[in-house]
């Protein structure tokens, strides 16, 4: 059953008259029943329309770096398609590293290539560690990793938790301190 009631505008000429009027009674009715609500975005302050993000759900930003020579760098991702990382919209990223030679290699988050803004900033220096405040007064450099031993030839995969929430324009810089030559594969993965 639905059950309306009506009542006079308070401009209206019955009220003028001095006849009273109310919208609602003591007898409120209550619809009762559940509607499944999907949330898919929302529009912002200037009508555009943001949608929520989503994890990512493969590896991708998929760049292979050949012989690589021991104390060399690589920054990656470094394909036509995927240049740098974009983290709006995502707190966690996974790292997956595959290299032919194996032992140590230093894992740091740097600023993308001077070809991809930072919003609307460009030239960015490019290659230069990501420095933040984080819990601290200092600028320190948000994900410098000195060393990781990583066995050859297949994915070693990294989480990092919260330190590149809502970067722009990343890379990873890769050193090569293995004692020797070898490729380098990399991907990653973002989670929301």
């Amino acid at each position: 059953m639905v059950y309306e009631r009506t009542g006079y505008a308070p401009w209206s000429l019955t009220r003028e008259a001095g006849v009273q009027s109310a919208t609602v009674d003591s007898q409120i009715q209550v619809p009762q029943y559940l509607q499944p609500i999907v949330d898919t975005g929302i529009i912002d302050e200037k009508g555009d329309w943001k949608g929520i993000k989503s994890s990512d759900e493969q590896f991708i930003g998929l760049s292979f770096a050949e012989a690589i020579p021991n104390g060399g760098e690589v920054l990656a991702p470094d394909t036509a398609d995927v240049a740098s990382i974009d983290m709006t919209g995502f707190r966690d990223i996974f790292i997956a590293l595959k290299v032919s030679n194996g032992g140590g290699y230093a894992v740091k988050a740097v600023m993308g290539p001077d070809t991809t803004p930072f919003a609307n900033l460009t030239p960015v220096n490019a290659a230069a560690d990501l420095k933040g405040a984080v819990r601290q007064t200092d600028f320190n450099n948000l994900l410098a990793d000195g060393a990781d031993s990583m066995t050859a030839d297949v994915w070693n995969i990294f989480y990092i938790q919260n330190s590149l929430v809502g970067q722009k324009n990343m890379q990873f810089k890769i050193t090569n301190n293995s004692g020797g030559s070898g490729n380098i594969e990399f991907g990653f993965m973002r989670l929301v």
